[in-house]
């Protein structure tokens, strides 16, 4: 069935595609139809940073920004749902056309640039939910906030969702917002997590509830740069990494006539530099929470995910291609390999 579907959406501009897609699942969950035809979810639980997942299996940020779909798409099946990546006010991101599909390649290249609408509606979304699987929330920078001030940002959306999430993601790995990756490494990051650590102490304690904070890092390091994060992450006592968000390298694709556009690069093509950094920070952080994303397809590369290293795995692009039933297909995969 859904390859029909896929054949039409297909056919359409892939933003357009994508926001006829949410909405037709949006009404068949009014309906009680997304359970009918997808199944129960998968139950495979594990206990992890002091939250209990349902199963192994979550959504990536960025499929839902802004938290309007939530309960929809947590009905799918997902043991854990990451909405945004969220900014402190709204935006309308790069120009369009800002995604694009790679389809012989079963990749996606989108330069979004945090399109969103603001922390104070999806705060009001998340608190609306009805889901009742783990909800992580990944926060940004605005695009006019220069990178010197990004910690402001930070704080502001940190401030704004601990209240309403279960973990709480810092993204500073997306391509599309000029000068956030420079983040990552050295003096620029321990100046953004530290603080952003203390602050999300700080919260934790006034509000009696521990909420994991955890950071969204990129494909694209050696393995040098690997170590410096992984030393980062350690000493600001970070409760687990994201590994990994889209990739700048074009190496697997140069061939697709799309190549060139801008933008970070997602799907099947970033699967083995994902998986890559996830076991060099295995090796690094022995004990770190590691939720693996990238290329993820099949039951057999969700397994391959956690033989890597990761505990936890999100799907975003193989939705696309393969279809919602992807995430009972990955859920009882792993659920066969404990």
């Amino acid at each position: 069935m859904y390859n029909f579907a896929r054949s039409l959406l297909f056919r359409l501009d892939p933003e357009t595609s994508h926001g006829l897609a949410l909405g037709a699942l949006d009404t068949l969950h009014r309906v009680g139809g997304v359970q009918r035809v997808y199944g129960e979810p998968v139950s495979d639980p594990v206990e992890l940073m002091g939250l209990r997942f349902s199963n192994r299996v979550g959504l990536a940020a960025g499929l839902d920004k802004n938290a309007d779909h939530l309960d929809a798409l947590g009905a799918l099946g997902f043991g854990f749902v990451e909405v945004g990546t969220v900014t402190p006010k709204a935006q309308p991101g790069n120009p369009k056309p800002r995604l694009f599909r790679l389809a012989g390649h079963e990749a996606i290249i989108n330069r979004f640039g945090f399109n969103n609408k603001g922390v104070e509606h999806l705060v009001a979304q998340v608190k609306k939910r009805h889901y009742k699987g783990v909800v992580g929330i990944n926060i940004g920078k605005n695009l006019a906030t220069s990178v010197e001030n990004a910690l402001d940002d930070y704080l502001l959306c940190l401030d704004a969702v601990h209240g309403v999430a279960d973990y709480i993601a810092v993204n500073i790995s997306s391509p599309n917002t000029p000068g956030l990756r420079t983040l990552q490494f050295g003096e620029q990051l321990d100046a953004l997590l530290g603080p952003i650590r203390s602050r999300s102490q700080a919260l934790d304690d006034a509000l009696g509830r521990k909420v994991p904070l955890l950071v969204k890092i990129a494909p694209d390091m050696s393995e040098e740069e690997v170590a410096l994060v992984a030393g980062s992450i350690a000493r600001n006592g970070l409760d687990g990494v994201i590994a990994t968000n889209t990739t700048i390298s074009r190496e697997a694709v140069k061939s697709d006539p799309q190549a060139a556009e801008a933008g970070g690069l997602s799907g099947k093509p970033v699967f083995e530099a994902s998986n890559t950094v996830i076991r060099l920070l295995r090796a690094q952080l022995p004990t770190l929470p590691i939720i693996g994303v990238g290329g993820i397809d099949s039951g057999e590369t969700a397994a391959a995910k956690i033989a890597a290293g990761a505990d936890l795995v999100q799907l975003y692009s193989g939705l696309i291609y393969q279809g919602p039933g992807l995430v009972k297909t990955c859920a009882l995969a792993l659920k066969q390999h404990r």
